[in-house]
């Protein structure tokens, strides 16, 4: 009888044990799948409040758009592609599968690190303020990235039937912030 019972429980501790692990794959899980929807609504509303408050920079004084830009071009920049750099690596895999892409390859990690150095130039144009031209460089640079990255997602969503959110909203997203940047862009190409 005593051998059975250590038996049982040797049964119980083994079960619990295996379940509590797969509780802590799930809850790992969910927590990786949360995290990178944070981060999605973190870019958004940086852009937001770039285009919010450069805006306001901008037509403070009658209108100016190099003070404008020189405010939203790093905020938008290392919002957009800093914030996917740090996603792809940190958390590349889910983000990939949650994109209905290929996981866990190396061309993810080389864009991932693409992204992040556009962000760390951004950044590095305005601490040692080059100017609108350096500026306007780097965000055509950018804009041209996510124009094609957009075609890709879009070109994805028709061959393979991709509609997932994270791959769909790419060519909508461009296109509201291309539109949203015309006008200071422009402007400022005029004061040049």
């Amino acid at each position: 009888m005593p051998c059975q019972y250590y038996y049982i429980l040797f049964q119980l501790y083994y079960f619990r044990k295996s379940q509590h692990r797969y509780y802590d794959e799930k809850i790992n899980l969910y927590i990786y799948i949360m995290i990178i929807k944070i981060l999605d609504i973190l870019r958004i509303v940086i852009v937001c409040l770039a285009f919010f408050f450069g805006y306001k920079i901008g037509f403070a004084h009658g209108y100016d758009p190099v003070p404008q830009l020189h405010f939203m071009i790093p905020l938008i920049i290392t919002a957009i592609s800093g914030i996917s750099g740090i996603e792809g690596l940190a958390f590349g895999k889910k983000s990939a599968e949650m994109k209905g892409f290929e996981e866990g390859s190396n061309y993810q990690r080389q864009s991932a690190i693409a992204l992040l150095s556009y962000a760390c130039i951004a950044i590095f144009v305005y601490f040692i303020n080059w100017g609108i031209k350096a500026e306007l460089t780097i965000l055509f640079a950018f804009l041209f990235f996510l124009v094609f990255s957009g075609l890709n997602h879009a070109v994805d969503a028709v061959r393979r039937k991709n509609y997932k959110w994270q791959n769909i909203n790419r060519p909508f997203i461009t296109l509201i912030l291309i539109t949203g940047l015309i006008y200071p862009v422009v402007m400022a190409l005029r004061q040049l």
